[in-house]
């Protein structure tokens, strides 16, 4: 665990000064004899307890920190773990996106943004997020595969186990768009080349992936090692947010959409999302899918970390009940996946 962040600093004193002999008249008419001055080489007849306790500094001209030309500022503790990255600005809760050139995938019924007009602009509140995140796809290890085929619980338990929490969808899509608000992490233009999507689809067997056949999921993999496409980060640092592997996040959207999780990013396939800002709702928590991955985010400077997401603490629920659903939430499937 982190220790909290704040800054350090290393005061150093130079005390400096001569003593200067103070001499008081006597009340008498006779005018007091003459002091004559200490001899520069004896020691004063009397001396304060604070003068006693320096020690000679040598040369008064000498700069305090020669002293000790081996003492060191210590280095201020880090707002967040080694293998997590600091996000701190404004997140945007409504942004304007224009499109300039798209085109129409049939198989999913969606219209992709192939061009966007730059910049886009933010047309609704800013809130301040500070808040650290995964470099890369759990297990968040550069050159590891992302690890799929958990639902949302058990991605839950797993982020709690090194005291993390899955990142909210704002968080997400902040650490995605960057302090300008991208369209995609690495700029306004879709390209598939830089966060691995556009491929084929391949005709999944649900069957075998509900009973996590591993054979299956080998068949089906697309995917890329994290930290292996050099032009997919974003401008706060993060690795493969769009393409690659699709990602679960916690739901903030209230209302009409009453799942604790949201999908987020888009996989590999043509004609999917692959943006920082479109999310599903539609899955349910007990969805686990052979291109579905996570990443973890924390609280920044040691403060504690609710390991639940914002709905389950809003509703109080219990990170008992959690640790269950997460051994048992596998009849928690929906009876048909929605398109990616």
């Amino acid at each position: 665990m982190t220790a909290p962040h704040r800054d350090r600093w290393l005061y150093t004193v130079a005390l400096t000064g001569a003593l200067v002999p103070l001499v008081f008249a006597a009340c008498s008419s006779t005018p007091p004899e003459p002091v004559p001055p200490p001899h520069p080489t004896s020691a004063p007849a009397t001396t304060s307890s604070a003068t006693a306790e320096i020690p000679d500094a040598g040369p008064s001209d000498a700069a305090p920190e020669e002293a000790n030309p081996t003492a060191q500022v210590p280095e201020p503790p880090r707002a967040c773990p080694e293998d997590m990255l600091l996000i701190d600005g404004d997140y945007c809760t409504e942004l304007q996106m224009t499109c300039l050139k798209s085109w129409y995938a049939p198989q999913n019924r969606k219209t992709i943004c192939e061009v966007f007009q730059e910049p886009t602009k933010c047309t609704g509140d800013k809130v301040k997020k500070r808040y650290c995140i995964d470099r890369y796809e759990y297990p968040n290890k550069k050159g590891a595969r992302p690890e799929v085929m958990n639902n949302f619980y058990q991605a839950q338990v797993l982020c709690a186990k090194q005291d993390k929490r899955i990142c909210s969808e704002t968080e997400w899509t902040m650490a995605c768009e960057g302090p300008t608000y991208k369209p995609y992490p690495y700029g306004y233009i879709r390209d598939s080349k830089k966060c691995n999507g556009d491929r084929p689809w391949d005709y999944p067997s649900k069957d075998k992936l509900w009973k996590r056949d591993a054979a299956e999921v080998e068949r089906l993999w697309q995917g890329v090692p994290s930290g292996s496409q050099p032009d997919c980060v974003s401008d706060y640092g993060v690795y493969d947010m769009p393409g690659n592997a699709d990602e679960l996040a916690g739901s903030e959207h209230y209302g009409d959409k009453k799942y604790d999780n949201v999908t987020t990013g888009g996989p590999w396939y043509k004609g999917v999302r692959n943006q920082c800002r479109p999310k599903i709702y539609d899955h349910n928590e007990g969805f686990q899918y052979y291109y579905l991955s996570f990443r973890c985010c924390k609280e920044t400077d040691g403060k504690p970390t609710d390991p639940r997401a914002p709905k389950q603490v809003k509703r109080g629920q219990s990170w008992e009940k959690i640790l269950f659903l997460a051994e048992h939430s596998l009849d928690l499937r929906p009876l048909k996946p929605k398109a990616p």
